[in-house]
């Protein structure tokens, strides 16, 4: 495989860069509203689901923020010293693993909140939440610190110290890496599908058999809908390797645009979907969303005011 980006022309890597960083401040921008209304109201801080979510909001800007600027860094020096990129890729990995098993975990509580209301809790506390994401990140951690290991048990002293194009194909690419990397992505993606669906029957299971509460329950059983949705786009990461491959074997002539249009697909849309799930669903959030906003309009009025009195 070549190992050098194929030569678009200045204004294609100009637009393709400038849609990047343009949709990336936008959609943290919205994310980051959510965190400072997270934040600014204790009311969230000692409900899991809300810390659930928040963790997935920030997780979500660290890796669109790391994506995107990864993205424009290659177009402008081609190439990185390998022993950087491989700390970058894993740090990748590692967000990208946080994400699924974040999904699994909040559709979890969502079951325990809906059919087991009066455990709830008990079983789901601010104190085992907090340890819940720790768990999260050793798990997503432990893959991407086996490649390092593999690479340094394959790979000479002066690999590390070599320039290369920074993404997974070009760095962790031997059959030890690809075994492992599929074997973990059967066991990761088995797990939150398993959960995903055995949530989402159970939830279903208890709508049908509660007239008394079947709005939340119904709700509940929808952001789990949802969920399995953005699951899927975030699957695309796994199988756009296959994608790409096939689609620029068709059409090579637009294989940057191929793979332009598969990152936007893979790392900027899924994104997007966590804010509208939970924040734009969420009453709770909405209102004091409209309140922080209203706050600092009525800010922006009044200080000009106080100055031409002075």
């Amino acid at each position: 495989m070549n190992n050098t980006l194929p030569a678009d022309l200045f204004y294609e890597k100009f637009i393709k860069n400038f849609i990047s960083v343009a949709l990336g401040l936008i959609i943290n921008f919205i994310n980051g509203t959510f965190v400072m209304v997270f934040f600014k109201n204790t009311v969230f801080h000692n409900d899991p689901r809300y810390i659930l979510y928040i963790h997935l909001v920030i997780n979500d800007m660290i890796l669109l923020s790391f994506s995107v600027g990864l993205q424009v860094t290659t177009y402008v020096l081609r190439s990185f010293n390998v022993s950087i990129c491989c700390a970058v890729i894993c740090f990748l990995s590692i967000l990208g693993k946080n994400t699924p098993l974040n999904l699994a975990c909040m559709a979890i509580e969502r079951y325990i909140a809906i059919c087991k209301p009066l455990h709830h809790f008990q079983i789901c506390t601010v104190r085992r939440t907090y340890m819940l994401i720790c768990f999260i990140w050793t798990a997503s951690a432990l893959p991407a610190l086996s490649d390092i290991f593999i690479t340094i048990s394959i790979q000479t002293a002066s690999f590390f110290s070599t320039s290369n194009l920074c993404q997974n194909a070009f760095i962790f690419n031997s059959w030890e890496h690809n075994i492992k990397e599929t074997v973990v992505n059967v066991v990761y993606l088995s797990f939150v599908w398993i959960s995903l669906i055995i949530t989402y029957f159970k939830v279903f299971s208890a709508a049908n058999a509660a007239s008394a509460d079947q709005a939340s329950a119904k709700k509940g059983r929808n952001t789990i809908l949802l969920h399995a949705v953005q699951l899927l786009l975030c699957m695309m990461s796994y199988v756009t390797q296959v994608v790409s491959s096939a689609l620029v074997d068709r059409f090579p002539e637009s294989r940057t645009t191929i793979l332009f249009m598969l990152f936007l697909l893979t790392y900027i849309l899924p994104r997007l979907l966590s804010p509208l799930i939970y924040g734009l669903r969420d009453q709770k959030f909405l209102e004091r969303i409209k309140v922080f906003y209203c706050c600092k309009h009525v800010k922006t009025q009044i200080i000009p005011m106080k100055k031409t009195a002075v």
